[in-house]
This record gives C-alpha cells, structure tokens and sequence, in this order.
C-alpha cells in the first residue's frame, strides 16, 4: 500500500526530474546540497543554522546572471567556497550570541533516521538530518571540541582534514595565506589528537555502557551509577531558558549520580529509549509522546563514562519528534 508520505516523496522527486530535464545544469547544482549541509552542520554545530547557509547559498548562486553562472568553471567549487564564508561570519557572531544563551550550548544531536518509522524524515522534502554523513567528525565529541577552536581554525581544519580541500581552496575561503591556513589546521589536529586519548573508539562497547547506565538509572541503583562514572565525569545540560535544566557543569561521578536519582524520583511518568545520537549510542527520553531530552555520552577504553551531553531545548529537538 502507499502512504501518503511516499507518494508525497515520489510526487517531489518527479518534479525535480521535471525541473532537471528542462535545465540539465540544475541537477549539478543541487548534488551538491547534501555535501554543503554536512560541511555547514560540522562548521556549526547546528542543523537549523546549516540549513539556513545552505539556502543563503543557493540564493546567491540564482541572484547571478546565467552569463555569471556559465563562466563558474567549478559551480560545486564555488557553492563550497560561499557556504564556508557564510560559516566563517556566523562562527564569528556565535561567540556574541553564545554570551547571551541562558546555561550551556551543546550542539544540535542527529538522531539516526533508520531507527524511526515516522517523522520529519518521512516528509516529501526529506529532513536535512537525513543528509548527514554520521561519522566521526559529526559526533558530539568532536562538535563539543570545534566549540573550543577560533572560527577560521574550525573552518581551516574541517575542510582540509574532513573533506579534503587543499590548502590553497580553503585559503580562499579564510582569507589567509595557505601556509597559514596549514598553521590553523595543524592547531586544530594537536587539539583533535589530544581529545582521542583515552577515548573508546568502538561503538559496541560504548552501547553496553549506555545500556548498563539506563538500567541502572531504571531501578534507581546509585552505586551502579557511580561506578559507571569515570571519577571526574562532567554532565553538562543544554535547557537555553527553554526547558528545565542546570546552567553550570556538574562534575563528579557521585554529584551526577545523585542528580540522575532525583530526577528519576521526581520526573513524571517517560520512556528511556536507546538511540543512535550523532552516529554513537546514546539515549532518548520520551514523555507524552514527545522527546524532550536526547543524550550523548563520551566512554572512556576503561568502559567509565568520561561526560554526558543532555539537550532538552526544544528547539533542538525538533527533528527527533514524531507527529
């Protein structure tokens, strides 16, 4: 049988095969979507954000000429080169506006769309977050750890070590000399480098962490908690005068565990459920049938849960609610 959302998928996609053969040029033009989303999403740490730089982008492309547009050697090239400097001057204001956030401001967390049956992802027009390429540049580690490095050495080390652009393209794109743009990067890979210490690279593992931390969360076992806590484990929630949450770190494995006790004792009836959070197991909170918290969590190669990222704003949970 078909569903309304497929035929809407299949309605859409035969229009764009309409506009595309009537201008062939077009389908080159929008290929590159999926490739200016992922890079705009690493660069900023938020999927509305690069939703908005990518159509900024292609806005700019239609405002030119078709003379303009057929002396671009590399349209893909250029497409690239206009969203990384739109990045770059959203990374600059970011600091401002990060000044006025109320509490912390954890990046937006990519639920795994095969993991739901219905949803924003189903729509004709698909959900950006489908188009995101979940590997280790996308997890919330790293997202967390690019919040740390100044704009342009974001921007120098992503396109050069994630997708591959030479230094003289990216040059073009930060506005410095290639050789200092190698200087930017190679900061940001000492950073990078230095974050992987220590950390457990198999997800497998990480999944029975996560799975033993909501059982234990589940029946209320404290001293299961604790020791699922590295010593120094850091718990940092994103509420952004939305939702209810701490403005300030907690650090400590018994400090967090006491707070997960209260807040199991306290909150009204939800399901915790197991879910793939920026490409690495985490967990979801559903209550009233909506999520209203989506964890991740950093494991250590001693299986101790180094830190949690809990997101309850619920401007940054839209792509994980089902209608």
């Amino acid at each position: 049988m078909t569903t309304p959302s497929g035929q809407g998928q299949r309605q859409g996609q035969g229009r764009r095969e309409a506009v595309e053969e009537q201008d062939p040029g077009l389908a080159a033009i929008m290929s590159e979507r999926r490739q200016l989303i992922n890079l705009a999403y690493r660069l900023l740490g938020s999927l509305a954000d690069a939703e908005d730089v990518v159509q900024e982008t292609y806005t700019r492309w239609y405002a030119m000429s078709r003379q303009e547009q057929d002396a671009i050697v590399s349209p893909g090239a250029w497409l690239t080169k206009v969203a990384g400097r739109i990045c770059l001057n959203l990374l600059g204001s970011a600091r401002v506006r990060r000044e006025t956030y109320v509490g912390e401001w954890i990046p937006e967390p990519l639920p795994d769309p095969a993991e739901w049956n219905t949803g924003a992802a189903g729509g004709a027009g698909g959900d950006p977050a489908d188009r995101i390429t979940l590997d280790e540049s996308v997890t919330m580690a790293f997202l967390v750890l690019f919040e740390s490095m100044t704009p342009a050495e974001r921007v120098a080390f992503v396109l050069h070590d994630v997708f591959r652009y030479p230094f003289a393209e990216v040059a073009e794109i930060v506005g410095r000399s290639p050789a200092a743009c190698r200087q930017l990067a190679s900061s940001a890979r000492r950073r990078v480098t230095a974050a992987r210490a220590g950390a457990s690279p198999d997800a497998a593992r990480q999944a029975r962490v996560v799975q033993r931390f909501k059982a234990a969360w589940e029946t209320q076992d404290i001293e299961a908690l604790i020791g699922l806590l590295d010593p120094a484990a850091l718990a940092v929630s994103d509420g952004g005068g939305r939702a209810i949450a701490r403005l300030l770190p907690l650090q400590g494995a018994e400090p967090i565990a006491h707070l997960y006790l209260m807040v199991a004792r306290l909150a009204p009836p939800r399901a915790i459920l197991e879910r793939t959070v920026n490409g690495l197991p985490g967990l979801a909170v559903e209550s009233g049938g909506r999520i209203e918290t989506v964890f991740s969590f950093r494991v250590d190669e001693h299986d101790r849960i180094t830190h949690i990222w809990a997101v309850r704003n619920p401007d940054k949970l839209l792509p994980w609610q089902v209608p």
